[in-house]
Formats: structure tokens, sequence, C-alpha cells
């Protein structure tokens, strides 16, 4: 026997959730199908005790996320700034040095080249075609190149390159030769800058949630109680002109229109019957998830501030190529964090747990003394060995797979619509970009079912 609902969304991540609530609030019935035994996909918290969490999943949010603003106000989750105070710590050849602001006291050749280069991509970015990218003016051009290959011939000096490269493996959780120039063009265009993708203050690293970002989705599947279904991996999708049928583990349900809101990849390897198009199906090959291993190290106090720094730090050898204080709001206890990306995660993902630690915890004493190297309390969240994830922050484009593929991105295919962060046309790949994606589709489908929202 099949459970009936007008909409069945595939995922209880944000986009998925704000999609429901979106069609819930025009009148229709829905199920969201969650794999997972847990709702939030790649937001997930962690509690250090005594009331305070930290996320050990997406986690921030930035001045011009509206989307995102928005919804924490409704549901009433407070939100507070990243520590910033203090002077911020640089690992750079061989030597570890501090310095105030957002410019690391190195070469000026190397900051000037820095500059110019990131003024190139911000020119180059506001030619984008933000819901088209494969119509912006030389797109095929932009995408024939890697941004390594681009930073080759636009950066002068070695310097400038690291510190790009840096850039990007926080941002994408990937290389530089693993990502189309044109996409990050795209993503730089969706944030409205590049340095409102790589910023703290003003950027999108700015505030922090008290109850962690998890709280959002937890609070979101509240509201819809029992129309949310747990542990239901999807096997199948049966689609025809007007009806839709999901076969998962907790059973079938069938529907008048369906939502599929996970990354890529993984929409992928459902089955669909019929099979979707070859031209759906060729870009959902093309799509990989970053490489991140989110690490913490907890000590009983941020003793890093009492030594008049950030905890923001930056390191050219790593494995930690940036660190925060992600201390709870009233500093206890205190909390380093550091990333492990790209080709660091991917090496070190595949090593002995105690040798990671050792080498995080190794990173963290060199940026900060002798103190960090003894932590109370160390975890780490690997998300591309989650199977319902199968990486982080967000799946990026390579070479040619925009101006090859781009339209089966967001295009619907008869009752199957799409959503997800990877297909957000502004702040793609954040929260912000993840909630825009489900209101879209949610909309999408409210105006092929007839009906107005108010």
């Amino acid at each position: 026997m099949s459970t009936e609902a007008d909409v069945l969304v595939v995922g209880a991540g944000l986009a998925g959730l704000s999609a429901a609530t979106h069609l819930r609030g025009a009148g229709l019935e829905v199920k969201v199908l969650e794999a997972r035994e847990r709702v939030g996909g790649r937001l997930l918290r962690r509690s250090l005790g005594d009331g305070h969490w930290v996320d050990v999943g997406g986690q921030w949010m930035g001045p011009t996320q509206t989307r995102l603003a928005a919804l924490a106000q409704e549901l009433g989750a407070e939100s507070f700034p990243t520590y910033a105070h203090g002077e911020n710590a640089i690992e750079w050849k061989g030597k570890v040095k501090r310095y105030r602001g957002d410019i690391p006291r190195i070469s000026p050749a190397v900051l000037l080249d820095t500059l110019q280069a990131q003024r190139r991509i911000e020119r180059l970015a506001k030619q984008v075609v933000l819901e088209e990218p494969w119509q912006t003016p030389g797109a095929r051009e932009l995408d024939s190149q890697t941004f390594w290959s681009w930073l080759q011939a636009n950066t002068r000096t070695r310097g400038a390159r690291t510190l790009l490269e840096i850039a990007v493996e926080a941002v994408w959780a990937a290389e530089p030769a693993d990502v189309s120039l044109l996409h990050v063009l795209f993503y730089t265009a969706s944030a409205g800058g590049f340095e409102q993708l790589i910023g703290t203050s003003g950027g999108a690293q700015q505030d922090r949630f008290v109850e962690g970002a998890a709280a959002l989705p937890l609070e979101l599947a509240a509201r819809l109680g029992d129309d949310v279904v747990l542990q239901a991996p999807v096997r199948e999708i049966v689609h025809a002109r007007d009806r839709v049928e999901i076969l998962t583990a907790q059973g079938s349900f069938v529907g008048r229109r369906a939502i599929v809101a996970i990354p890529p990849t993984l929409a992928g390897r459902i089955v669909y019957d019929p099979p979707l198009p070859g031209f759906r199906d060729q870009l959902t090959q093309r799509i990989a998830q970053g490489t991140v291993i989110k690490c913490m190290a907890v000590y009983e106090e941020p003793f890093w501030r009492a030594e008049g720094l950030s905890g923001q730090g930056l390191s050219d050898r790593g494995p930690l190529r940036v660190t925060f204080d992600n201390s709870p709001p009233d500093g206890r206890p205190g909390v380093l964090l550091g990333f492990l990306e790209g080709d660091q995660a991917r090496r070190l993902g595949r090593v002995d747990a105690g040798e990671r630690r050792a080498a995080v915890i190794d990173c963290f004493a060199r940026l900060y003394g002798p103190r960090a190297a003894t932590p109370q309390d160390y975890f780490e969240q690997a998300w591309a060995e989650e199977p319902f994830s199968r990486g982080c922050y967000v799946g990026f484009l390579g070479p040619g797979v925009w101006t090859s593929f781009g339209p089966a991105l967001r295009a619907p295919i008869g009752t199957i619509h799409w959503a997800g962060a990877e297909t957000a046309v502004r702040w793609n790949g954040y929260m912000d970009g993840a909630i825009e994606s489900g209101h879209t589709a949610a909309e999408a489908v409210i105006a092929e079912l007839g009906l107005n929202i108010n």
C-alpha cells in the first residue's frame, strides 16, 4: 500500500525542508523522504555540554544572506559574530607571524600580485550571466580552463598563487586544478564578490548560530511533524505525465510532483523509470563533491585570546590551511577549528585516525603555541565518508561542464524538479542558496498545479 501526497520531496536538508514548508503554506500535502536517521543533510551539530554547541557541518551566515537571516529570525535562532579580535596568525615559508586586519605581513610584491589577480576575477565575474552561466560572453574559453591554469597565466609570484590556492581550497574543498574558471567566476558573482566568499567580517564567515546552524533544519522538521519520513533512502523514482511514485526503504509514496533536493551526484545514483535523458545523467556524472574533514580541538578556555590572537590563521605548509576560533558565545570551552581540504583531506583521509589527529594538532601548535598541543578533546567530521553526502561543502563544476551541460542543472524533467545548494542562483553552495533553491522549486510546482500562494 502506498502513502499519497501532492508533492514528494527527496532530502531533508535545508533545501528540501524549505521547499516542503513553502508547499505546505500553499495548502499542498507533502512528504519529505530522508535517507538518514536525522534531518539537516550537510548541517550537523555536536554538543560540548552545558548547552553549548558546535557545527561539524555548515555553520556561517554572511551579511547579504538575506534568506538565511529571515529564516533564522522566523525560527528564533540567535546568532553572534565569529570571534575576530586581536591579531591573526600566518605560517609562511617556515615562520609564524602575526598581523591585524585582512592583509598578512608578507612580501609586498606577493600582496600586490594577489590583489591584481583578485581584481581581474572581480571584473570577469561581473560579466557572468547568473541564471545561465553558459551564456556569459566568452563562456567557452572561460570554461575550457581550470582556475589553476588561469593562475599560472595571471600571477607573477608563487606566493600569490599559494594565497589564491588556499582561498579555492577554503571555498570549494577542492584544488584549483579541479575547478573551471567559469565556475569560479559564477560563484564569485553568485556571492556578490570574491571578498564576500573569503571574508569574515562583512563576508560569508561573519556570524555563527548560538545553538548551531543545524538547529534550523531541526526546527523546520519539527514543524512539518510526521510529514518528514526518516531512514527512507530512495531506491527508485517511477515518473509519468501526472504521477510520480517513489520507492524507499519505508515503502512506496505516490504524488503529483517530486522535488529531488540532494546533491546532483547523489541524485544521479537513484534509479529512474523511465531513465532520465542522457543529457541530465551526463551532467550528474560530472559534478563532484568537495573533500573536507572538519577538525576541532577543545581546550578549557580560549587561551589564544589572552595572548592577543584571534584564532584565525593561515598556513602555507598545512595540513590545515585555515583556522578559526570556534568557541561558544561565552568563550567556554575554547575551540580551535581547522579544515583539511582538497588534496590534504584526500591524503590524510586515508591514513590512521591517530596519525591524522597528530598532524592536525601539530599545525595548531605551530600557529598558537605549545598550549595548543594538549587539547582536552578532539573530534572531526570526514564528509566524504558520509554515504548520503559523499563530500562537502558543495558539488563543483570542472572544465567544460557549464558550457556543455549547464542547462540540465535546474530544468525539470516531467514531474521531477531539482533543488539543493548546487542549483541556487545566488549564494550557490551556501545555506542561503539552499533555501533559495527550495523556494524556487516549490514555486515552480505550485505554478504547475495551478495554485496561488499568498
